[in-house]
């Protein structure tokens, strides 16, 4: 339902999947029943892509240079300015490469990005940790700091954090305005979201477009004379665009 579906649609599929689960069974497994299922909707495409979420920003790697351009974008739909990405401070002891500088009317923000490529990890303590020995090198440079990741995180990274008044932005937390929360409410996906090859992704990503719906910024002429991709397939990923944002 979190990805566009309708309750009738959601308790459908449920109807429908019901007989493959057991007891014990991977979650991974229920996913794939689920994309099988949601493949046979009549909306299913859009919902297809939607729920495949996590793993688009998962295809962002394997540097995570990528994800912090995400991040950035992200950030500026949200209100903040971005001062540099991979920008480079002296704090008292070193040279610190921050992965991104925000800023507010008042504030600038440490930002530290954290990405996985894999499911089932945590970012735990010692990211907060290192944000927050960042964070008190280069003070007074900064006002304030933030860990950004796209997995969940852990119990102690969180009361951590809480302790120390870093920020934290993750996969399912801060309840209600979490990161999934966050690009769901402002159609913010990756463009790794779309049915597009390694290839055609890397391309977009060479050319800065990071988001799916900076795709719409483009005619498909100008947008197939940009990135060589055939223009079929740049309108075929424009309808499906715009489809995920209305």
């Amino acid at each position: 339902m979190r990805a566009g579906a309708s309750r009738d649609t959601a308790k459908r599929i449920i109807k429908k999947i019901r007989g493959q689960i057991y007891h014990g069974i991977d979650t991974r497994n229920i996913y794939k029943i689920v994309l099988d299922a949601l493949g046979e909707e009549k909306e299913g495409i859009v919902l297809k892509q939607k729920y495949q979420l996590k793993d688009a920003i998962m295809r962002l790697g394997p540097t995570g240079f990528m994800f912090e351009n995400y991040v950035g974008d992200i950030l500026k739909h949200s209100g903040f300015k971005i001062k540099k990405i991979r920008g480079k401070v002296r704090g008292k002891c070193t040279v610190h490469e921050i992965d991104l500088i925000a800023l507010t009317e008042n504030k600038k923000i440490l930002v530290e990005c954290k990405h996985h490529s894999k499911h089932g990890v945590y970012t735990g303590l010692k990211e907060s940790l290192y944000t927050h020995a960042r964070f008190i090198d280069t003070s007074p440079y900064f006002d304030t700091e933030c860990v950004v990741c796209n997995t969940k995180v852990s119990n102690h990274a969180k009361k951590y954090a809480k302790c120390i008044g870093q920020q934290i932005l993750s996969w399912k937390y801060p309840p209600n305005n979490s990161l999934e929360n966050i690009i769901e409410k402002n159609h913010l996906y990756p463009i790794t979201i779309l049915n597009l090859n390694s290839k055609d992704v890397g391309i977009f990503l060479s050319n800065g477009i990071v988001l799916a719906k900076n795709i719409l910024d483009y005619t498909e002429f100008e947008l197939s004379k940009k990135t060589g991709i055939h223009i079929k397939k740049i309108q075929n990923s424009q309808k499906l665009v715009q489809r995920m944002t209305s």
